[in-house]
């Protein structure tokens, strides 16, 4: 699930607002729902399932149901990146910290 840090942030990223709507469909039973996130005095307020962010700006959510019978978010599978790295391919998860920021860095252009 997504992390008190990571609220602080999207609210940061969102100037003046004080609630964030994320709508869509469940994971799991596929039902149309939002969330909603609200800050308020007290802390975070959810609303209307769960949201989780498995990879940065990629949000997942769950209905209220969903949620209830089973809080843990599966049948999700993450892409395995290869690439090439001095004459062979290697997943990019197991390079150096610094070689992933690199990787990261790269934008793709076209001639």
């Amino acid at each position: 699930m997504m992390t008190i840090k990571r609220l602080h942030e999207l609210f940061d990223e969102n100037p003046g607002q004080t609630k964030l709507d994320f709508a869509g469909t469940c994971h799991d039973c596929g039902r149309e729902m939002a969330v909603g996130v609200a800050l308020t005095a007290g802390g975070f307020t959810v609303s209307g399932g769960a949201l989780y962010e498995p990879e940065p700006g990629k949000f997942i959510k769950k209905c209220e149901t969903c949620f209830e019978t089973n809080p843990r978010l599966t049948n999700f599978r993450r892409c395995e990146v290869y690439s090439r790295v001095v004459g062979y391919l290697r997943p990019v998860m197991q390079w150096n910290e610094g070689k992933q920021a690199e990787f990261r860095e790269r934008r793709a252009y076209r001639l």
